[in-house]
């Protein structure tokens, strides 16, 4: 019987390790004195300790994160180890992987072997181990998105220090906003601003102007996430979050369009008015998914390159990113905490996978060549991917009231970043940083369409008010900036706190679209006792004076020579089906009977002037 003179895999991949690794996997091995000196006979003596017990027992000494290496690599469809795509699941590298190209030996290198003298291959566990391993080595276990039922109020935050300087740590606080209720009311106010002509934007980008954005911030229930008035601090500002988003949001949907400088709201915007505003929301959402106007990835400023030449050239379409963190954020458990980096493990771990650029040397900090985002190799996808997904969810999710947010200040809160070049002076690398936490509600729920119906979980924000029958209305508390939209559309304000129903604003809101129903509504939910009987006739009254007149089209207005010629048109048959008298010498034509009007005129003798 020959034998085959060929070296098995793990002959190879031991003889791809130094005499300095070997030596201490002999002593490990305890193989007796005196021990091999020749590397041909080392590998020999270990490749004959190594049973199944001995691997059994070494087994047990390996810490959890090297236990799950080896698992991960054994039960993968190549049974190789792929650094990157650990380190984005679990959070960390098993010690002992970059100890192989430092010459330091760990007991992880007697089931991942990578092959020392060619650094590129990738690291790997000998098919000769294979069916030692899997009798005790369990498998991965299955992903999952893992929740809590609260966030801590504080954060133990590692200080940003240089060179071997002992850690530090700062306490930070948690901020909370549960984001339900307040997305509800938001819609209206930015409806209402943009109804009263008051939200300009680019022609040219479609990008809201900073007064506007400022207008906005001053509506939103509670303020932004950050003071949009905050002045730039080290070059940086984080700036407006919600207030940015909605004007672009709006858009999308085609809630709003622009007419000249400023955005007008369109027919489906004056429908929302009256529409159930979860499905408006649900919308926007579904709209958004799906627009070119902004690439999320636009906001986290800092990274340069993203706007022109090969660096524009290369972004992918956000198209394509949008659904994938839709996809995960649906499958997040509804009402529980979930911290963000968790759910980006979840992510990597179930291959729901995207890319912002196809070559991310052509984005950088600071320089193109040194600050080239190329060299950020392991961590590329936290400072690309994972910036992005961060804006999609702070900025949009969250201000569409899908998700609740707990989050800090950025600055210091993530400093994986700070070995890139140019990264000494960025106290943040984007201003959605200090996203810690996302919980899906069932406005989400809804959303995502995880759900056919919606059910809030957290009542309406209402200030109480009392009606008197005078038709003033009274408010016992501040209204909030969206209580105070939605009253001032139909009433006059006397004095602080007071206001006086008013027929003339009341009809304007009827003939921009606005629903009195929802006025009842309104006033009936805040004040307990029933509607005073004259607050319910000046209701009546406007519902009657809006309905009085609808609009059929536009027309023509067409001023007759003299008399006898009007007279002889609206006499004859034809013409009299295309157009009506108005005075002596003029008639009205339906714009879309013109046509067939100049017809009928051209038979009768006359023709339409343009002079």
């Amino acid at each position: 019987m020959s034998v085959d003179p060929r070296p098995t895999t793990l002959e190879k991949a031991l003889g791809n390790m130094t005499i300095a690794n070997l030596q201490p996997m002999m002593e490990v091995l305890s193989i007796p004195e005196p021990r091999p000196t020749r590397k041909p006979a080392i590998i020999a003596a270990v490749r004959l300790r190594l049973t199944d017990d001995v691997l059994r027992t070494i087994w047990r000494y390996l810490d959890e994160t090297q236990q799950l290496a080896v698992s991960e690599t054994l039960y993968s469809p190549e049974h190789r180890f792929h650094p990157q795509h650990f380190y984005a699941v679990y959070g960390a590298l098993p010690e002992g992987i970059i100890q192989y190209y430092d010459g330091e030996f760990s007991l992880l290198h007697f089931f991942l072997y990578p092959p020392f003298s060619y650094r590129d291959l990738p690291i790997v566990i000998p098919k000769e181990l294979k069916p030692q391993l899997v009798k005790f080595v369990p498998r991965p276990p299955e992903p999952a998105i893992n929740s809590v039922d609260e966030v801590p109020d504080f954060l133990d935050r590692r200080r940003r220090t240089h060179g071997s300087e002992k850690p530090e740590f700062d306490r930070v606080p948690m901020i909370r906003r549960g984001m339900e209720p307040v997305a509800v009311a938001d819609l209206f106010a930015v409806l209402h601003l943009i109804d009263g002509g008051k939200i300009a934007v680019s022609v040219k980008t479609r990008r809201p102007a900073a007064v506007s954005v400022r207008r906005i911030a001053e509506v939103l229930h509670g303020g932004d996430f950050f003071d949009p008035t905050a002045k730039k601090r080290q070059g940086q500002i984080i700036g407006p979050i919600r207030a940015f988003a909605w004007p672009w949001m709006v858009q999308a949907a085609q809630l709003a369009e622009l007419r000249g400088s400023k955005l007008a709201l369109t027919k489906a915007g004056r429908a929302a008015f009256a529409a159930p505003p979860e499905n408006t929301l649900r919308r926007i959402w579904e709209r958004w998914l799906k627009n070119t106007l902004l690439d999320e990835f636009n906001r986290v400023d800092d990274i340069k390159g993203q706007f022109r030449g090969r660096g524009r050239q290369m972004m992918t379409s956000p198209r394509k990113r949008r659904p994938v963190i839709a996809e995960a954020l649906a499958k997040c458990p509804v009402g529980g905490w979930v911290q963000v980096d968790g759910l980006f493990r979840f992510m990597h771990a179930t291959g729901l996978g995207f890319g912002v650029t196809r070559d991310p040397r052509s984005l950088y900090l600071v320089d193109p060549e040194y600050g080239s985002l190329g060299h950020a190799k392991g961590l590329l996808w936290n400072f690309v991917e994972g910036r992005y997904a961060r804006c999609l969810l702070f900025e949009y999710a969250a201000t569409l009231g899908m998700v609740d947010v707990a989050f800090t200040d950025p600055r210091g809160a993530r400093l994986d970043y700070t070995h890139l070049w140019g990264a000494d002076e960025l106290d943040f690398l984007s201003r959605y940083d200090g996203l810690e936490y996302v919980r899906l509600n069932p406005l989400g729920a809804y959303c995502l369409g995880q759900t056919k119906a919606y059910e809030p979980t957290t009542p309406t924000i209402r200030t109480a008010l009392t009606l008197q029958t005078d038709l003033r209305v009274h408010a016992a508390a501040p209204l909030t900036p969206q209580e105070r939209l939605m009253l001032e559309a139909y009433a006059q304000a006397e004095s602080d706190g007071v206001w006086r129903l008013d027929l003339l604003r009341s009809l304007t809101a009827a003939e921009s679209g606005q629903d009195v129903a929802r006025l009842r509504k309104f006033l009936a939910a805040r004040d307990d006792q029933p509607l005073p009987e004259r607050v319910e006739g000046f209701l009546r009254s406007v519902e009657r004076g809006a309905s009085a007149l609808t609009p059929k089209g536009r027309a023509w207005l067409i001023e007759c020579r003299d008399r006898k010629v009007a007279d002889r048109i609206v006499a004859d048959r034809r013409a009299a089906k295309l157009c009506l008298r108005a005075g002596l010498r003029h008639l009205v034509v339906h714009a879309g009977s013109e046509a067939a009007f100049r017809r009928v005129a051209r038979a009768l003798g006359y023709a339409l002037s343009l002079r």
